[in-house]
């Protein structure tokens, strides 16, 4: 395995102190700062275009063809020479042949004449118009076509798609499947990518136990983990899962230093509050550095961030809500400049009227759960998917959308235009 990257050295606003007391900070001044001292991967791979998606493209790509290389048919019809066609009335023309995709006609179109033709098939040599096949009458080899057809429609030109030398893919690309057929389309069957990222996960907290363990009294499953690795997996990222580690120093301790050596990044649940027994933030101020841990939003106030050995380190409330309402807004953006993408910018949010009323109260951005719905006429409905308890999981599991609220905003009543954040574009 590749050695940890060793990242710059921390800004003196993100060391231990700073920025970790009472002051809350806005969703958007965090996220700023943690991206701003994140630093990407450099080191490189080569890997089949199949095993590419989900990575990151380290370089640009250029095509070294046109696509498509030769004129093409964009629909069912009949090739013929545009200057044939009538201005008025119907003319007839001779059936000469096919062109089929794969296999073209090989002749060339005289006056007077047309080829039945495919979608995709090559347009042949004189020819520059299609008519589609449900225009035109057929008896035998006679094919008569009245007017109104346009000369060089239904033709697809070289390089309608991308010309040779056009930049197909730009470096840091985060390849998803349209991406992937790109590629293709250009003729690349290996990809350039930086290597993935490793993030080390654990969740803290003596009252959790594995799923499938019966529970005492006091006890509850980790849903945090499965929860976390799945965000993370669906990133494309390395995940090494670490399990639950005990409330104690020690073994906080050797957690974070296991995962040190491992990985470019620490993603942990739970105990990054002020209780007792929460040594997340202790052990981050002892052993290595610490930013913020307070943001004016809910659920999800605390939350650290800061460095470990040569790991970032994302420290994430222990409420399942909580937790994916941070990872979203703040780790994912993070997580993403790490790996080398260009960064989309803050999640897009839509307009939907409120179906249902909201309790809310002033003084932190809230993200409540939704159901977003459109409407027959194209606009949009949302409504309160469940109780919004940052506890309360079956409310993000049956909702599509955080409804965003702002925060100065107060109660919201049904009927009111509202901001929803969808999961689709989260992720």
């Amino acid at each position: 395995m590749t050695e940890a990257r060793q990242p710059e050295a921390a800004s003196p606003d993100s060391c231990a102190g700073a920025g970790h007391g009472d002051r809350l900070r806005r969703l958007d001044e965090a996220r700023e700062h943690i991206i701003a001292d994140v630093v990407p991967v450099t080191e490189r791979e080569v890997v089949s275009l199949r095993d590419a998606l989900g990575r990151v493209l380290a370089s640009a790509v250029h095509s070294t063809v046109d696509v498509p290389s030769y004129r093409s048919s964009a629909m069912d019809g009949y090739a013929l020479a545009g200057q044939d066609l009538p201005s008025s009335g119907a003319a007839t023309f001779e059936l000469v042949g096919r062109s089929l995709a794969g296999r073209p006609f090989a002749g060339r179109v005289g006056r007077g004449q047309c080829v039945r033709i495919m979608t995709g098939a090559p347009v042949p040599e004189a020819a520059d118009t299609v008519v589609m096949q449900e225009q035109v009458c057929v008896d035998g080899n006679r094919v008569v076509i009245a007017a109104g057809q346009r000369v060089g429609q239904h033709v697809r030109p070289v390089g309608e798609d991308i010309h040779r030398g056009d930049l197909a893919i730009g470096a840091g690309t985060l390849l998803h499947p349209a991406q992937l057929g790109m590629l293709a389309a250009v003729g690349v069957g290996q990809v350039p990518v930086l290597r993935r990222v490793r993030v080390a996960t654990f969740s803290t907290g003596d009252e959790l136990r594995p799923v499938g363990e019966p529970l005492a009294l006091g006890q509850i499953y980790d849903s945090n983990r499965y929860s976390l690795c799945g965000m993370l997996a669906r990133l494309g990222l390395e995940v090494i899962d670490l399990g639950v580690v005990p409330d104690t120093r020690e073994d906080t301790l050797r957690a974070f230093e296991s995962a040190a050596t491992r990985a470019d990044a620490i993603v942990t649940s739970g105990g990054v509050s002020v209780g007792e027994a929460d040594y997340v933030t202790e052990t981050l101020e002892r052993h290595g550095r610490i930013g913020f841990w307070k943001v004016a939003i809910k659920p999800g106030k605390p939350i650290a961030f800061g460095r470990f050995g040569s790991s970032y380190f994302f420290g994430l409330p222990g409420n399942p809500v909580a937790v994916m309402v941070t990872f979203y807004q703040l780790v994912q953006p993070a997580l993403l400049t790490l790996m080398g993408a260009v960064h989309p910018g803050p999640p897009i949010l839509v307009r939907a009227v409120c179906g249902t009323r909201l309790r809310k109260q002033p003084g932190r951005l809230e993200f409540q759960r939704g159901v977003l719905e459109r409407r027959a006429s194209g606009t949009y409905t949302v409504r309160s998917s469940g109780h919004q308890g940052s506890g309360v999981l079956h409310s993000m599991s049956e909702a599509n959308c955080f409804i965003v609220l702002p925060l100065d905003q107060g109660d919201v009543e049904p009927g009111t235009e509202v901001e929803v954040q969808p999961f689709a574009g989260l992720v």
